[in-house]
Protein backbone atom coordinates (compact mmCIF):
# COMPACT_ATOMS: atom_id res chain seq x y z
CA UNK A 1 0.00 0.00 0.00
CA UNK A 2 1.15 3.42 -0.81
CA UNK A 3 2.44 5.32 2.07
CA UNK A 4 1.10 8.87 1.42
CA UNK A 5 2.46 12.09 3.89
CA UNK A 6 0.18 14.14 5.76
CA UNK A 7 0.51 17.77 6.21
CA UNK A 8 -0.72 20.35 8.20
CA UNK A 9 -1.79 22.73 4.78
CA UNK A 10 -3.81 19.11 3.23
CA UNK A 11 -7.32 20.12 2.91
CA UNK A 12 -10.32 17.61 4.17
CA UNK A 13 -14.40 17.77 4.17
CA UNK A 14 -16.12 15.90 6.71
CA UNK A 15 -19.35 14.37 5.78
CA UNK A 16 -21.79 12.26 7.61
CA UNK A 17 -23.17 9.29 6.57
CA UNK A 18 -25.63 8.52 9.26
CA UNK A 19 -27.62 9.23 11.86
CA UNK A 20 -25.16 9.82 15.01
CA UNK A 21 -27.84 10.13 18.02
CA UNK A 22 -26.53 11.45 21.40
CA UNK A 23 -26.79 7.56 22.63
CA UNK A 24 -24.02 7.13 19.91
CA UNK A 25 -22.03 9.06 21.49
CA UNK A 26 -22.62 8.48 24.97
CA UNK A 27 -21.77 4.15 23.22
CA UNK A 28 -18.69 5.95 21.77
CA UNK A 29 -17.29 7.41 25.37
CA UNK A 30 -18.30 3.79 26.98
CA UNK A 31 -17.35 1.38 24.44
CA UNK A 32 -14.94 2.54 21.91
CA UNK A 33 -12.99 4.79 24.06
CA UNK A 34 -11.41 1.72 26.58
CA UNK A 35 -10.55 0.13 23.06
CA UNK A 36 -9.42 2.90 20.84
CA UNK A 37 -8.08 5.81 23.36
CA UNK A 38 -9.36 9.44 23.83
CA UNK A 39 -7.45 11.03 21.09
CA UNK A 40 -9.37 9.37 18.42
CA UNK A 41 -12.32 9.56 20.20
CA UNK A 42 -11.21 13.26 20.13
CA UNK A 43 -10.51 13.40 16.14
CA UNK A 44 -13.94 11.53 15.85
CA UNK A 45 -16.24 14.84 17.58
CA UNK A 46 -14.03 17.13 16.37
CA UNK A 47 -14.95 16.44 12.70
CA UNK A 48 -18.81 15.70 13.81
CA UNK A 49 -18.50 19.37 15.49
CA UNK A 50 -16.87 20.85 11.91
CA UNK A 51 -19.86 19.04 10.13
CA UNK A 52 -22.50 19.89 12.42
CA UNK A 53 -21.71 23.56 11.90
CA UNK A 54 -23.14 23.17 8.59
CA UNK A 55 -25.30 20.60 9.04
CA UNK A 56 -24.60 17.25 6.69
CA UNK A 57 -21.25 18.02 5.00
CA UNK A 58 -18.32 20.91 6.80
CA UNK A 59 -17.12 23.49 5.60
CA UNK A 60 -12.89 23.15 3.83
CA UNK A 61 -10.30 23.18 6.62
CA UNK A 62 -6.75 22.55 6.75
CA UNK A 63 -5.74 19.85 8.96
CA UNK A 64 -3.63 22.49 10.89
CA UNK A 65 -7.27 23.19 12.08
CA UNK A 66 -7.33 19.88 13.67
CA UNK A 67 -3.52 20.49 15.09
CA UNK A 68 -4.83 23.51 16.65
CA UNK A 69 -8.53 22.26 17.87
CA UNK A 70 -6.75 19.04 19.32
CA UNK A 71 -3.31 20.52 20.35
CA UNK A 72 -2.01 17.63 18.66
CA UNK A 73 0.79 16.82 15.91
CA UNK A 74 0.08 15.77 12.50
CA UNK A 75 1.50 12.32 13.32
CA UNK A 76 -0.61 11.70 16.19
CA UNK A 77 -3.62 13.19 14.33
CA UNK A 78 -2.60 10.45 11.05
CA UNK A 79 -2.81 7.68 14.07
CA UNK A 80 -6.25 8.98 15.31
CA UNK A 81 -7.62 8.53 12.12
CA UNK A 82 -6.35 5.46 11.02
CA UNK A 83 -7.98 3.99 14.53
CA UNK A 84 -10.92 5.44 13.82
CA UNK A 85 -10.54 3.58 10.12
CA UNK A 86 -9.72 0.15 12.00
CA UNK A 87 -13.27 0.03 13.92
CA UNK A 88 -15.27 1.40 11.50
CA UNK A 89 -15.94 4.83 12.51
CA UNK A 90 -14.38 6.60 9.59
CA UNK A 91 -13.74 6.41 6.05
CA UNK A 92 -11.22 8.04 4.05
CA UNK A 93 -11.08 9.30 0.58
CA UNK A 94 -7.65 11.08 -0.97
CA UNK A 95 -6.90 13.15 -3.88
CA UNK A 96 -3.79 14.23 -4.85
CA UNK A 97 -3.19 17.51 -6.11
CA UNK A 98 -0.89 20.54 -5.09
CA UNK A 99 -2.18 20.97 -1.60
CA UNK A 100 -4.02 16.99 -0.94
CA UNK A 101 -7.17 16.94 -0.15
CA UNK A 102 -9.48 14.15 1.82
CA UNK A 103 -12.82 13.36 2.70
CA UNK A 104 -13.81 11.89 5.86
CA UNK A 105 -16.61 10.27 6.02
CA UNK A 106 -18.37 9.73 9.50
CA UNK A 107 -20.15 6.40 10.62
CA UNK A 108 -22.33 5.07 13.70
CA UNK A 109 -20.96 3.34 16.14
CA UNK A 110 -22.24 -0.53 16.52
CA UNK A 111 -25.03 -0.28 18.53
CA UNK A 112 -25.00 -2.19 22.22
CA UNK A 113 -25.91 -5.58 20.69
CA UNK A 114 -23.82 -5.92 17.69
CA UNK A 115 -21.04 -4.72 19.89
CA UNK A 116 -21.30 -6.90 22.53
CA UNK A 117 -21.83 -9.68 19.89
CA UNK A 118 -18.73 -9.13 17.96
CA UNK A 119 -15.99 -11.28 19.25
CA UNK A 120 -13.14 -8.71 18.37
CA UNK A 121 -14.80 -5.99 20.27
CA UNK A 122 -16.25 -7.56 23.21
CA UNK A 123 -13.48 -9.59 24.31
CA UNK A 124 -10.90 -6.58 23.35
CA UNK A 125 -13.02 -4.21 25.48
CA UNK A 126 -13.00 -7.09 28.31
CA UNK A 127 -9.46 -7.47 28.62
CA UNK A 128 -8.45 -3.83 28.27
CA UNK A 129 -11.46 -2.50 31.31
CA UNK A 130 -11.18 -6.16 33.12
CA UNK A 131 -14.33 -8.25 34.93
CA UNK A 132 -15.87 -5.80 37.05
CA UNK A 133 -16.19 -2.83 34.85
CA UNK A 134 -17.30 -4.91 31.97
CA UNK A 135 -20.08 -6.55 34.17
CA UNK A 136 -20.91 -2.76 35.27
CA UNK A 137 -21.28 -1.92 31.40
CA UNK A 138 -23.50 -5.23 30.91
CA UNK A 139 -25.96 -4.16 33.88
CA UNK A 140 -25.90 -0.51 32.02
CA UNK A 141 -26.93 -1.93 28.70
CA UNK A 142 -29.18 -4.74 29.52
CA UNK A 143 -33.11 -4.24 28.91
CA UNK A 144 -34.94 -5.26 31.72
CA UNK A 145 -37.26 -7.99 31.31
CA UNK A 146 -41.46 -7.43 31.69
CA UNK A 147 -43.56 -10.69 32.19
CA UNK A 148 -46.39 -10.27 29.66
CA UNK A 149 -47.59 -13.73 30.51
CA UNK A 150 -51.50 -12.45 31.18
CA UNK A 151 -51.32 -10.09 28.72
CA UNK A 152 -52.76 -10.03 25.45
CA UNK A 153 -51.05 -7.64 22.49
CA UNK A 154 -53.95 -5.85 20.84
CA UNK A 155 -51.73 -3.56 18.35
CA UNK A 156 -53.39 -3.29 14.93
CA UNK A 157 -51.32 -3.39 11.68
CA UNK A 158 -50.41 -0.73 9.44
CA UNK A 159 -53.74 -1.58 7.30
CA UNK A 160 -55.79 -0.80 10.00
CA UNK A 161 -54.56 2.10 10.95
CA UNK A 162 -53.61 4.08 7.50
CA UNK A 163 -54.99 4.52 3.83
CA UNK A 164 -52.56 4.16 0.94
CA UNK A 165 -51.76 6.99 -0.86
CA UNK A 166 -50.19 7.23 -4.30
CA UNK A 167 -46.96 6.59 -5.51
CA UNK A 168 -44.44 9.43 -5.09
CA UNK A 169 -40.84 9.37 -5.55
CA UNK A 170 -38.61 7.98 -3.22
CA UNK A 171 -35.24 9.98 -1.79
CA UNK A 172 -32.10 9.34 -0.75
CA UNK A 173 -32.13 9.73 3.00
CA UNK A 174 -29.20 9.30 5.67
CA UNK A 175 -29.79 5.64 7.94
CA UNK A 176 -28.03 4.66 10.67
CA UNK A 177 -24.87 2.97 9.51
CA UNK A 178 -21.99 1.24 10.98
CA UNK A 179 -18.87 0.34 8.93
CA UNK A 180 -17.29 -3.42 9.49
CA UNK A 181 -14.37 -4.24 10.87
CA UNK A 182 -12.11 -5.10 7.92
CA UNK A 183 -10.43 -8.19 8.91
CA UNK A 184 -7.82 -9.98 6.65
CA UNK A 185 -8.76 -13.28 5.32
CA UNK A 186 -6.63 -15.55 7.78
CA UNK A 187 -8.53 -18.94 7.11
CA UNK A 188 -8.06 -21.20 3.98
CA UNK A 189 -12.09 -21.91 3.66
CA UNK A 190 -11.24 -24.19 0.66
CA UNK A 191 -9.05 -26.22 2.92
CA UNK A 192 -11.72 -26.06 6.30
CA UNK A 193 -15.13 -27.02 3.87
CA UNK A 194 -12.85 -30.00 2.31
CA UNK A 195 -11.79 -31.54 5.88
CA UNK A 196 -15.06 -31.27 7.34
CA UNK A 197 -17.03 -35.01 6.64
CA UNK A 198 -19.17 -34.50 3.40
CA UNK A 199 -22.43 -36.48 5.06
CA UNK A 200 -22.52 -34.34 8.02
CA UNK A 201 -22.49 -30.72 6.82
CA UNK A 202 -23.29 -28.95 3.29
CA UNK A 203 -20.84 -26.05 2.14
CA UNK A 204 -23.86 -23.76 1.79
CA UNK A 205 -24.58 -23.24 5.50
CA UNK A 206 -20.75 -21.36 4.78
CA UNK A 207 -22.44 -17.88 4.18
CA UNK A 208 -20.60 -14.73 4.46
CA UNK A 209 -21.75 -13.92 8.18
CA UNK A 210 -20.08 -17.33 8.96
CA UNK A 211 -16.95 -16.64 7.39
CA UNK A 212 -16.55 -13.29 9.37
CA UNK A 213 -17.26 -14.80 12.24
CA UNK A 214 -15.02 -17.42 11.80
CA UNK A 215 -12.10 -15.16 9.92
CA UNK A 216 -13.04 -12.75 13.34
CA UNK A 217 -12.19 -15.74 15.99
CA UNK A 218 -9.66 -16.99 13.97
CA UNK A 219 -7.86 -13.49 14.28
CA UNK A 220 -8.46 -12.96 18.21
CA UNK A 221 -7.33 -16.42 19.55
CA UNK A 222 -4.61 -16.34 16.93
CA UNK A 223 -5.05 -19.74 15.82
CA UNK A 224 -4.74 -21.17 12.17
CA UNK A 225 -7.23 -23.21 9.68
CA UNK A 226 -5.96 -26.75 10.88
CA UNK A 227 -7.26 -25.35 14.57
CA UNK A 228 -10.45 -23.83 13.10
CA UNK A 229 -11.30 -27.49 11.57
CA UNK A 230 -10.69 -29.04 14.77
CA UNK A 231 -12.37 -26.96 16.74
CA UNK A 232 -15.76 -26.83 13.91
CA UNK A 233 -16.05 -30.69 14.02
CA UNK A 234 -17.02 -30.62 17.44
CA UNK A 235 -19.99 -27.89 16.80
CA UNK A 236 -21.51 -29.17 14.02
CA UNK A 237 -25.21 -29.85 15.00
CA UNK A 238 -26.84 -33.01 14.38
CA UNK A 239 -29.05 -30.82 11.45
CA UNK A 240 -25.51 -30.19 9.59
CA UNK A 241 -25.34 -26.66 10.73
CA UNK A 242 -22.99 -24.62 12.95
CA UNK A 243 -23.94 -23.40 16.34
CA UNK A 244 -22.54 -20.03 16.31
CA UNK A 245 -22.89 -19.26 19.85
CA UNK A 246 -21.30 -22.60 20.40
CA UNK A 247 -18.53 -22.12 18.07
CA UNK A 248 -17.73 -18.95 20.15
CA UNK A 249 -17.26 -21.25 23.23
CA UNK A 250 -15.81 -24.02 22.07
CA UNK A 251 -13.29 -21.92 20.22
CA UNK A 252 -12.68 -19.47 23.74
CA UNK A 253 -12.51 -22.77 25.68
CA UNK A 254 -10.23 -23.88 23.17
CA UNK A 255 -7.76 -21.18 23.39
CA UNK A 256 -8.18 -20.78 27.26
CA UNK A 257 -7.42 -24.73 27.91
CA UNK A 258 -3.93 -24.16 25.76
CA UNK A 259 -3.42 -20.76 27.84
CA UNK A 260 -3.51 -21.78 31.13
CA UNK A 261 -7.16 -20.45 31.14
CA UNK A 262 -6.58 -16.94 30.23
CA UNK A 263 -8.55 -14.91 27.79
CA UNK A 264 -5.89 -13.45 24.72
CA UNK A 265 -5.22 -9.64 25.43
CA UNK A 266 -4.71 -7.93 21.75
CA UNK A 267 -1.34 -6.59 21.66
CA UNK A 268 0.21 -4.82 18.57
CA UNK A 269 1.90 -7.05 16.63
CA UNK A 270 4.50 -4.71 16.11
CA UNK A 271 5.08 -1.74 17.36
CA UNK A 272 2.61 0.90 17.77
CA UNK A 273 2.69 3.75 14.95
CA UNK A 274 2.53 6.67 17.55
CA UNK A 275 6.06 5.08 19.29
CA UNK A 276 7.57 5.26 16.01
CA UNK A 277 10.88 6.94 15.17
CA UNK A 278 10.14 9.71 12.58
CA UNK A 279 11.00 8.48 9.18
CA UNK A 280 14.01 10.19 7.13
CA UNK A 281 17.32 9.14 9.11
CA UNK A 282 18.88 5.85 6.60
CA UNK A 283 22.13 5.49 8.88
CA UNK A 284 23.06 1.94 9.99
CA UNK A 285 21.33 3.26 13.74
CA UNK A 286 18.01 3.93 12.46
CA UNK A 287 17.73 0.88 10.45
CA UNK A 288 18.35 -1.46 13.18
CA UNK A 289 15.47 0.63 14.91
CA UNK A 290 13.52 0.36 12.18
CA UNK A 291 13.63 -3.47 11.96
CA UNK A 292 12.92 -3.32 16.05
CA UNK A 293 9.72 -1.30 15.67
CA UNK A 294 8.39 -3.19 12.73
CA UNK A 295 8.47 -6.95 13.44
CA UNK A 296 6.70 -8.63 15.97
CA UNK A 297 8.49 -10.75 19.01
CA UNK A 298 7.48 -13.61 17.61
CA UNK A 299 8.66 -13.07 14.10
CA UNK A 300 11.55 -11.25 15.83
CA UNK A 301 12.96 -14.41 17.61
CA UNK A 302 12.39 -16.81 14.84
CA UNK A 303 14.91 -14.39 12.80
CA UNK A 304 17.54 -14.67 15.72
CA UNK A 305 16.77 -18.74 16.14
CA UNK A 306 17.80 -18.99 12.20
CA UNK A 307 14.33 -19.70 11.25
CA UNK A 308 13.57 -21.87 13.87
CA UNK A 309 9.92 -21.41 15.33
CA UNK A 310 10.84 -20.46 19.08
CA UNK A 311 9.53 -23.06 21.83
CA UNK A 312 6.67 -22.89 23.98
CA UNK A 313 8.56 -22.04 26.61
CA UNK A 314 10.00 -19.11 24.86
CA UNK A 315 6.63 -18.20 23.26
CA UNK A 316 5.31 -18.09 27.42
CA UNK A 317 8.36 -15.90 27.94
CA UNK A 318 7.40 -13.33 24.83
CA UNK A 319 3.51 -13.77 26.16
CA UNK A 320 4.59 -12.71 29.77
CA UNK A 321 6.73 -9.56 28.58
CA UNK A 322 3.64 -8.50 26.30
CA UNK A 323 0.93 -8.98 28.64
CA UNK A 324 1.56 -9.64 31.90
CA UNK A 325 4.28 -6.71 32.15
CA UNK A 326 3.22 -5.15 29.03
CA UNK A 327 5.78 -4.08 27.53
CA UNK A 328 5.88 -2.31 23.74
CA UNK A 329 6.70 -5.24 20.87
CA UNK A 330 10.27 -2.95 19.96
CA UNK A 331 11.16 -2.63 23.56
CA UNK A 332 10.94 -6.86 24.27
CA UNK A 333 12.97 -6.98 20.72
CA UNK A 334 15.92 -4.84 21.65
CA UNK A 335 15.46 -6.77 25.23
CA UNK A 336 15.72 -10.51 22.97
CA UNK A 337 19.13 -9.01 21.63
CA UNK A 338 20.30 -7.68 24.21
CA UNK A 339 20.06 -11.08 26.56
CA UNK A 340 21.10 -13.12 23.83
CA UNK A 341 24.15 -10.72 23.04
CA UNK A 342 25.32 -10.91 26.60
CA UNK A 343 23.82 -14.23 27.29
CA UNK A 344 26.22 -16.18 25.00
CA UNK A 345 22.45 -16.89 22.50
CA UNK A 346 20.63 -18.55 26.09
CA UNK A 347 17.54 -16.42 26.79
CA UNK A 348 17.66 -17.17 30.77
CA UNK A 349 13.94 -16.13 32.19
CA UNK A 350 15.12 -14.63 35.07
CA UNK A 351 18.24 -12.85 33.30
CA UNK A 352 15.16 -11.14 31.01
CA UNK A 353 12.70 -10.71 33.96
CA UNK A 354 15.12 -8.95 35.76
CA UNK A 355 15.43 -6.36 33.35
CA UNK A 356 12.14 -6.30 32.27
CA UNK A 357 11.19 -5.33 35.37
CA UNK A 358 13.09 -2.80 35.50
CA UNK A 359 12.43 -1.17 32.26
CA UNK A 360 9.04 -1.69 32.57
CA UNK A 361 9.69 0.77 35.83
CA UNK A 362 11.73 3.08 34.11
CA UNK A 363 8.24 3.26 31.37
CA UNK A 364 10.81 2.38 28.56
CA UNK A 365 8.09 2.82 25.43
CA UNK A 366 10.10 3.12 22.39
CA UNK A 367 13.37 1.23 20.88
CA UNK A 368 15.43 4.00 21.63
CA UNK A 369 14.46 4.72 25.06
CA UNK A 370 15.58 0.61 25.51
CA UNK A 371 18.88 1.05 23.38
CA UNK A 372 20.07 3.70 25.52
CA UNK A 373 18.97 2.53 28.98
CA UNK A 374 21.06 -1.34 28.01
CA UNK A 375 23.69 0.75 26.77
CA UNK A 376 24.14 2.45 30.04
CA UNK A 377 23.42 -0.29 32.48
CA UNK A 378 25.94 -2.27 30.73
CA UNK A 379 28.34 0.67 30.98
CA UNK A 380 27.85 0.80 35.19
CA UNK A 381 28.46 -2.98 35.29
CA UNK A 382 31.70 -2.89 32.54
CA UNK A 383 33.05 -0.08 35.52
CA UNK A 384 32.55 -2.74 38.35
CA UNK A 385 34.70 -5.75 36.39
CA UNK A 386 38.34 -6.27 35.82
CA UNK A 387 39.77 -3.87 32.51
CA UNK A 388 40.51 -7.76 30.69
CA UNK A 389 36.86 -9.00 31.36
CA UNK A 390 35.52 -5.88 30.48
CA UNK A 391 37.17 -5.61 27.69
CA UNK A 392 35.96 -9.28 26.17
CA UNK A 393 32.07 -8.24 27.32
CA UNK A 394 30.32 -8.80 24.10
CA UNK A 395 27.53 -6.00 23.15
CA UNK A 396 25.29 -5.18 20.70
CA UNK A 397 26.33 -3.36 17.48
CA UNK A 398 23.53 -0.72 18.24
CA UNK A 399 25.85 0.10 21.09
CA UNK A 400 28.74 1.97 19.58
CA UNK A 401 28.37 5.90 19.75
CA UNK A 402 29.12 5.82 15.93
CA UNK A 403 26.68 3.56 14.59
CA UNK A 404 24.63 6.38 14.15
CA UNK A 405 26.99 7.79 11.03
CA UNK A 406 26.25 6.83 7.79
CA UNK A 407 30.54 5.86 7.86
CA UNK A 408 31.05 2.79 10.21
CA UNK A 409 34.04 -0.07 10.67
CA UNK A 410 33.84 -2.89 8.23
CA UNK A 411 33.80 -5.48 11.42
CA UNK A 412 30.77 -3.08 12.65
CA UNK A 413 29.42 -3.15 9.12
CA UNK A 414 29.16 -7.44 9.18
CA UNK A 415 27.43 -7.74 12.53
CA UNK A 416 24.91 -5.19 11.32
CA UNK A 417 24.54 -7.25 7.79
CA UNK A 418 24.05 -10.45 9.94
CA UNK A 419 21.69 -8.27 12.16
CA UNK A 420 19.63 -6.90 9.31
CA UNK A 421 20.19 -10.15 6.78
CA UNK A 422 16.81 -11.17 7.64
CA UNK A 423 14.10 -8.91 7.99
CA UNK A 424 12.13 -8.42 4.97
CA UNK A 425 12.25 -4.85 4.18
Amino acid sequence: MRIISLLPADTYTAVNKSIITEEDCKNIISLYEPIIGPIAISLYFTLLRDIRLSDYISNDYTHHHLMTMMKSSIEVIRIARETLEGVGLLKTFFKEGETNSYVYELYSPLNPKEFFSSPIFNVTLYNNIGKAEYENLILEYQIPKLDLKEYTDISKEIDLTFKSSPTINVIETKDHNSLNVKIENSIDFDLLISSLPKGLIKESIFTKKLKELINQLAYIYDLDTLKMIEIIRTVITDKGTIDREDLRKQTRKYYQYNNNGRLPTLVYRTQPEYLKSPEGDNSPRAQIIYMFENTSPRDFLTLKNKGVTPTSRELKLLEMLLTDLELKPAVVNVLIDYVLKKNNNKLNQSFVETIASQWKRCNVETAEEAMELAKKENNKYNKKLPTNKSNNNKKPVWFNEDISKEEITKEEQEELENLLKDFRW
